[in-house]
């Protein structure tokens, strides 16, 4: 089996049938068909159930759409491992928190590149939950998450422990509005356990995509908010909000670096982790 057609394979499956995989893949109908019955041919067995122009794998595909997927990863890495010998060039895939991202990320950045300048970054937020996610499915080399987090698949180094406190507009009365990321962030988790422990089931909960957005609309009265200090004390809205500490087992969270325990190492990532224990002041001067 030749990587090309397991490619194809997967490209067919992914995208549901030959005339979408050829144009993912960038060739003509005819080539997908022609790789497809070469590994039928080539594995003695039949690998779609073609029901019109429809293909649904058979218990043989699925099979083989497991191991293509390995093997194509580890060419992946390969690649990389490879590029990367002697020295970190080429791109590191680094998943992050908004909050993170927002505060932690430009410095630690500044830093990564100054050691290695050869080395493409290629940054994507979200939350922790499908952060994990892509890290488990290799779209990601790294990436910054809310712990804990125990899976027998992943490396988890803790880089930093956040102090998140409760925030709210000054000088209003606030609704019992929590304004959080959607489902998946840890954050939100961590603040839906505190209002079950203080007694606020009630509350309504509003979900927002970035950091600031939040934040502005807890500083116009709309709601309250869970987040790390530092993103409070650095966001525009700081002189606008007035922030309520939590005891420990609500307002100490792990921030973790996580790869997968499979990839490749890459020096790039052992650089990140450097910058942290090393307590560099500059590492977060841009942030």
């Amino acid at each position: 089996m030749d990587l090309l057609s397991l490619n194809t394979f997967k490209a067919v499956v992914e995208y549901g049938g030959v005339q979408q995989a050829s144009k993912q893949i960038h060739t003509v109908q005819s080539n997908v068909t022609a790789r497809i019955k070469r590994l039928e041919e080539e594995l003695q067995t039949s690998l779609f159930y073609r029901k019109g122009r429809k293909l649904e794998l058979t218990p043989a595909g699925t099979v083989l759409l497991e191991y293509a997927d390995k093997l194509l990863q580890l060419e992946k890495q390969a690649g990389i491992a490879v590029r990367q010998v002697g020295q970190a060039v080429g791109e590191i895939r680094i998943g992050s928190m908004e909050s993170f991202a927002a505060v932690r990320m430009p410095g630690l950045l500044q830093n990564l590149m100054k050691a290695h300048p050869d080395l493409v970054p290629k940054v994507q937020s979200s939350t922790t939950g499908q952060l994990v996610d892509d890290v488990l499915n290799h779209k990601l080399d790294c990436a910054f998450v809310g712990g804990p987090i125990n899976h027998p698949d992943l490396i988890c180094h803790q880089v930093l422990l956040e102090e998140l406190v409760i925030v709210s507009a000054k000088s209003t009365d606030v609704p019992n509005v929590l304004i959080m990321f959607r489902e998946g962030c840890a954050y939100r988790e961590r603040a839906e356990s505190w209002l079950k422990e203080n007694g606020k089931i009630n509350a309504d909960v509003m979900s927002m995509g970035t950091q600031e957005g939040i934040l502005g609309c807890v500083a116009v009265g709309l709601g309250f908010t869970l987040v790390p200090r530092k993103v409070v004390e650095e966001s525009k809205y700081a002189e606008d909000l007035e922030m309520q500490f939590l005891d420990a087992q609500y307002s100490q969270i792990p921030t973790l670096l996580i790869t997968h325990k499979e990839a490749v190492a890459m020096t790039a990532i052992e650089t990140m982790l450097s910058i942290f224990s090393s307590n560099i002041p500059e590492w977060e001067s841009a942030a």
